[in-house]
């Protein structure tokens, strides 16, 4: 078969994978939905969140993280966003989400109360989440990707809803490939997804097993050893002070790469749910391409990115636009 037939076999895959999410609502996005009734919302988004990077450098990867858990339950809706109320226990509050860096929250309620400011009442919380995202993994020098508009923030968020929703520090393969099909997205969307562990931190409560469960109170010995070592020490009094946490990627862990898949090939992976990637034959033939080609990992992150942005949306009136991002406009929801 020529190149030619090979590269078009693949773009026909990935639109394919692109279009099955493709619902009545998603159609209705557009890059422009705001070109009239708030023009500047972009330049709006990118300064404030810029501004937030620079003073506070964990932010993107506090946004990138949100924006994930916002997605993966329910869709791209704000959920997340919602604090509970004496009526509801929100989203926020499930053990899944309790060590959300307040970092990405910050970030999108400066970016609304600067938008209320500009066109009150005109750009949803979910929007905002989505852009700012984008915008500052291109600020950490990971790929552009297009952002469609026009998603409405949710009318409902609950602690039930996360259950079994989101990916967890321990899961295996099987369990991360289930949870993936069932939100259609497939084994390249897991680990290409998987490569924003490149930014960020992970608390050692999420991988003291790894660290201090195994014969003796030893490491898990798919870890390098000084790699291990290093992590025993760093943790030490992770029970006593539950913040002490340590760099998903130890190399260049402010810059969005692909260093997160060569670390795995060396035995640095921090999680479980990374390391299993790299052990599974279904997964690692794909780490070891984005081990090897950041050019690769950046166009299939871009793509993957904008099929979980589009996931799950409410258009029309199957939702809202918040006023602010913590609270229903009803407030007796």
């Amino acid at each position: 078969m020529s190149n030619r037939l090979v590269n078009m076999a693949a773009w026909v895959t990935a639109m394919a994978a692109i279009l099955c999410l493709v619902t009545p609502a998603a159609a209705k996005l557009s890059t422009e939905y705001y070109a009239k009734s708030c023009p500047k919302v972009e330049e709006i988004v990118s300064d404030v969140v810029t501004t937030k990077q620079i003073t506070t450098p964990t932010t993107a990867a506090g946004a990138l993280r949100l924006f994930f858990h916002d997605c993966f339950v329910g869709g791209c809706d704000a959920s997340v966003l919602v604090s509970s109320n004496s009526f509801n226990r929100a989203e926020r509050d499930a053990d899944d989400n309790i060590s959300l860096p307040g970092d990405g929250f910050d970030a999108i309620i400066r970016a609304k109360t600067a938008l209320e400011l500009q066109c009150p009442g005109i750009v949803s919380c979910a929007d905002i989440l989505a852009l700012a995202t984008r915008n500052l993994v291109v600020m950490l020098g990971g790929p552009f990707y297009r952002v469609r508009l026009g998603r409405k923030d949710a009318v409902a968020s609950s602690v039930a809803s996360v259950q079994g929703n989101l990916p967890g520090a321990n899961m295996t393969a099987d369990q991360l490939i289930s949870l993936f099909a069932k939100k259609k997205f497939t084994v390249q969307d897991l680990v290409v997804l998987s490569g924003a562990h490149t930014v960020g931190f992970s608390h050692c409560g999420e991988f003291a097993r790894r660290i201090y469960g195994y014969k003796n109170g030893g490491h898990d010995p798919g870890l390098n050893p000084r790699f291990a070592l290093a992590l025993q020490k760093a943790c030490a009094n992770y029970q006593k002070d539950p913040t002490i946490a340590a760099f998903n990627d130890i190399m260049t862990p402010g810059k969005f790469d692909n260093m997160y898949f060569q670390n795995l090939l060396r035995g640095l992976g921090l999680l479980e749910s990374d390391t299993v990637l790299v052990t599974d034959k279904r997964t690692k033939p794909l780490v070891e391409l984005y081990a090897a080609n950041q050019t690769a990992f950046f166009h299939d992150f871009a793509r993957a990115m904008e099929k979980l942005s589009v996931f799950g949306v409410k258009t029309g009136r199957k939702g809202e636009v918040r006023r602010r991002c913590t609270e229903f406009n009803d407030l007796s929801v």
